[in-house]
């Protein structure tokens, strides 16, 4: 009980982790000078990726929806690398209400260079907190199971040798 309880608790967090990465890659993406429509919900705090071979001077708008969103730049260098593309979050987007904005970002050089709206990469701690949380506690109570169901089958078979004792 102990090992399968152990085994699940690791597929768990495995899968919790690879959930949170996967679901911070940006599910809209698009070219240098394009429009992006996305929708905005201020209570997921979208961001804004690049994904570049070679640093790049960028400037992005965005405007539309019901009300008036701000870009707000990033503290640090904040990336994620999936399917082999590293995204780093470069801005996050601030709109007072939920609804459609339109999104653009250039640069001047000539680079490869993507954009893309995701989730930010403050969400990816509930995956990885459930999934560490999956990973202690469900092999803890496996644990806890097989030792309680020792301790019951050795208690019962102590009496039951008693019993056949006194009688016989």
């Amino acid at each position: 009980m102990a090992v399968v309880c152990g085994i699940a608790g690791v597929v768990i967090f495995v899968g919790g982790v690879v959930g949170s990465v996967s679901d911070l890659a940006p599910s809209k993406t698009f070219a240098s000078g394009e429009s992006l429509t996305v929708t905005v919900d201020p209570a997921d705090k979208p961001a804004v990726y690049v994904a570049t071979d070679t640093p790049v001077n960028y400037e992005c708008a965005i405007s539309g929806g019901t009300g008036q969103a701000k870009l707000a730049k990033t503290s640090g260098s904040q990336t994620v690398t999936v399917s082999g593309v590293v995204w780093e979050q470069i801005l996050v987007i601030n709109a007072p209400v939920k609804g459609d904005y339109q999104l653009t970002c250039t640069n001047q050089e000539t680079a490869t260079v993507r954009y893309g709206v995701g989730k930010p990469l403050s969400s990816a701690a509930g995956g990885l907190v459930g999934g560490t949380a999956a990973l202690l506690l469900i092999p803890g109570a496996g644990l806890l199971v097989a030792i309680v169901g020792t301790i019951v089958i050795l208690m019962r078979r102590s009496s039951a040798r008693k019993r056949l004792a006194a009688g016989g």
